[in-house]
């Protein structure tokens, strides 16, 4: 799945970031939510699976963005 099928919640595009790397918040066309962060060693998660570290005002945005 490409990025551009993806609608973003987070972020206006006026802070820092400059190249779409900033921590994220998306949602897929059937409703999943893809997370964009820092990758995170806290523990290993089981294989197949990734562990990201986002900031929690990211995630508040997102639930704004989504109504909840």
């Amino acid at each position: 799945m490409a990025r551009e099928e993806l609608t973003r919640l987070t972020g206006n595009g006026n802070g820092t970031c400059g190249e779409d790397d900033c921590p994220n918040v998306y949602r897929t066309a059937s409703g999943s939510i893809v997370v964009q962060g820092d990758v995170s060693d806290v523990f290993t998660p089981p294989q197949g699976e990734g562990l990201v570290e986002i900031p929690e005002n990211v995630l508040r945005e997102a639930v704004r963005a989504l109504g909840w």
